[in-house]
């Protein structure tokens, strides 16, 4: 049988912001979701990936480095659930070896496959880029039940959660979304955690070489006072942030 290939646009080995600890992080090539503010653009081809390696090869990788990361791995993206099939695999192994293991992810994919990776995560990162279903295709081209789903098929299985919410001038800042953005989320028992990150512009430069319009050029940054504002609604809602 043909071992099962993973794409990659790229890994690094001191991971900070993908789970709890140092982590390695592998990002997966191959995207469906057209953020307007993707600051990884060039993962959304799949077959436009630098890496390819089996679920073997990229344990391996993991091993070399594993008493520095405490054996945490992290695949982020692009939308790593793309590769679902080889993940489960992946994963597995990692489990074998007492790996712990987390995927960041926008849940838009949601399969058997998917449910079988789910069986060998300890954490999900999930993002919910806005909880009104127009606003939410706007910023991401795609519909939002398909995340709503997950979001309740993880709440199911009892499944550790951390929820990120991007907080965008002008797309993802108003106050009465955020409320029911927190009234939403505030009902799931397994969300552990949850983040506001701010807007940034570090991605432009890759719409620019890649010569896409980048529809954001003008939007700057959200204060730190408008973060705080943000945060203080989540947590009025009872939510870990």
């Amino acid at each position: 049988m043909e071992t099962k290939k993973g794409y990659f646009h790229s890994f690094e080995s001191f991971g900070t912001k993908d789970g709890p600890g140092i982590r390695f992080v592998f990002f997966t090539q191959g995207c469906l979701m057209r953020c307007l503010y993707c600051h990884n653009v060039d993962t959304w081809d799949l077959h436009h990936h630098k890496y390819e390696l089996s679920a073997e090869e990229a344990v391996e990788e993991v091993e070399k480095v594993r008493a520095f990361v405490k054996g945490r791995v992290t695949v982020s993206g692009g939308e790593p659930m793309l590769q679902a099939e080889f993940l489960s695999e992946f994963f597995q192994l990692c489990k074998d070896k007492g790996m712990h293991t987390a995927i960041d992810t926008c849940g838009f994919i949601f399969n058997e496959h998917v449910k079988k990776t789910l069986e060998y995560t300890d954490l999900v990162l999930l993002d919910i880029k806005h909880i009104d279903p127009e606003k939410y295709k706007t910023i991401t081209s795609q519909s939002l039940q398909p995340t709503l789903d997950f979001m309740n098929y993880l709440h199911e299985i009892n499944k550790p959660v951390w929820l990120r919410y991007v907080l965008v001038p002008g797309y993802s800042d108003d106050e009465s979304d955020l409320r029911k953005w927190a009234g939403y989320a505030s009902q799931f028992s397994n969300v552990e955690r949850v983040d506001v990150l701010p807007f940034h512009q570090m991605g432009i430069h890759k719409w620019e070489e890649l010569g896409k319009e980048y529809k954001l050029k003008e939007v700057k940054s959200p204060t730190m006072e408008e973060v705080k504002k943000a945060e203080l609604i989540f947590k009025e809602a009872g939510l870990p942030v």
